[in-house]
Order: C-alpha cells, then structure tokens, then sequence
C-alpha cells in the first residue's frame, strides 16, 4: 500500500501518545495476515531486549533494543508526538495460518504501515466450535 491509511496512521499515534497496549488488531501485508496487540514503541523495544537479553547466543543485539531513545538499530528511537508513526508494534502476535497462530505463545512483530493492504480492529482466533 503506498498510501498509507490515515485512520491506521491516528490509531498507531494513539497507541504511542497514550502508552497503551491494550488495542488488538488484525493487518493483512503481502504473504501474511498477522493478529496482535498494539504496543508503544518504547514497551517493544523495551520487550524483545528481555527477549534477546535472556539468550545466551543473541545477548549481544539486545543493546540494539533497549535504549530506543538513543537512536535504536534504524536510527528511529522513539518518535516525538508531533512525528507520525511509519511502523506498528504488535506483541502477543501470530502469523494466522490455515487453523494455526504461529507462534501459539505469540511474538513481537515490527510492520511497516505501507505495507499493510488491509485491517481490522480485534485478535481473530479460531475455535473448533
């Protein structure tokens, strides 16, 4: 999507100006619909440097994640309120495939909002009733 949608845009702002991680949301990008919850920038960083932080092997990138303030790895850190936001951080996220959420724990997914053909507001799941 090159245009990205305005109202997906004023949820994202949203999201970071008032710190909540409550939202849950489906996108649909090329190859992939994925369901989630929306988190403010600062609380993603801040959850996959405990990821990282927590590994043996990846230990080192975690200092990639936890100053975002600093700049982060792409030199973004944390958008001030006046800057719109170009990415949405879902958390407690799955890859819906076929009757699956991959992860079934969920994961932390950084999407850049052109990408993301369509959307809706909710988790979706499946039930076998």
């Amino acid at each position: 999507m090159s245009n990205p949608d305005g109202l997906l845009v004023d949820i994202a702002a949203m999201v970071e100006s008032e710190h909540n991680n409550q939202m849950a949301l489906t996108v649909v990008v090329p190859g992939a619909v994925i369901t989630g919850r929306l988190a403010p920038q600062s609380l993603w960083h801040e959850r996959v440097a405990e990821v990282l932080a927590a590994s043996d092997h990846l230990k080192p990138f975690a200092a990639l994640f936890a100053a975002p303030g600093d700049g982060g790895a792409d030199g973004e850190g944390v958008a001030p309120p006046a800057v719109r936001p170009t990415h949405l951080h879902l958390h407690v996220a799955r890859i819906l495939q076929g009757s699956y959420g991959l992860p079934q724990t969920g994961g932390m997914y950084r999407i850049a909002i052109a990408d993301i053909s369509s959307w809706t507001v909710g988790d979706l799941s499946y039930s076998d009733q």
